[in-house]
């Protein structure tokens, strides 16, 4: 299994979790929501469902059985195909979401990875923040370094693209930094006793994400 395929079938699981879909709303979700998979087509979409499919962790099913419709009533009208998550499926996606090896780190991962932020344990979001930042904070010293040895060789343009460049890498680590301490502040406010278990009960333990831009939570992309 390629990391691609492997990232595409992380979301796909993911996305079941939340609801059983058909492949239209999969592919529409996995291109307005994971923007990592825009480029992707039908056709790498449906390889992906079938091997899910095999492995036993998504089932396939119509919809008219998934809304329990009888089979009359479908009469002059084609069935669609309904993906569920299946219990075994519900279970490898959580070992995926344990996961936080360099993997999760990479550009094209992180992103999807943090899209399933809010189903993923508090410690595990830390390992994946703080792993990020680690990866990005070296790319940057790499990037100083080249360009202090370049600066005179470079023409102007290339010379911004470079500084443009950068820029975007010490923003992204910026905002990592709002993300671990606030990660941080949430797992230090958060106190022992049966009121302190209700309240996350209630809410859900999704952390602690910096309140700006009018309160919605940062895009990873940025």
């Amino acid at each position: 299994m390629t990391r691609r395929s492997g990232i595409l079938e992380f979301a796909v699981l993911g996305l079941l979790r939340e609801s059983p879909m058909h492949g239209y709303e999969l592919r529409k979700r996995l291109n307005t929501s994971l923007g990592v998979f825009r480029a992707f087509s039908y056709g790498t979409l449906y390889p992906c469902l079938k091997a899910l499919v095999a492995s036993g962790w998504i089932i396939e099913e119509t919809d008219a059985a998934a809304e329990g419709v009888s089979a009359a009533a479908l009469t002059g009208r084609r069935a669609k195909i309904v993906y569920r998550l299946t219990s075994s499926g519900k279970e490898h996606f959580e070992e995926l979401l344990a996961h936080s090896g360099p993997d999760a780190w990479e550009d094209e991962h992180f992103g999807v990875r943090f899209a399933f932020f809010g189903q993923t344990s508090r410690d595990v979001r830390m390992r994946v923040l703080e792993g990020r930042r680690s990866r990005l904070e070296e790319r940057l010293e790499k990037m100083r370094t080249s360009l202090a040895r370049s600066r005179e060789r470079l023409d102007d343009y290339t010379l911004e693209l470079q500084r443009h460049g950068m820029e975007s890498v010490e923003r992204e680590v910026r905002w990592l930094n709002e993300l671990i301490e606030s990660e941080r502040a949430g797992r230090d406010q958060r106190a022992p006793g049966p009121a302190a278990h209700d309240m996350k009960n209630q809410s859900g333990d999704t952390g602690g994400l910096p309140r700006h831009r009018g309160g919605s939570r940062p895009d990873p992309s940025d």
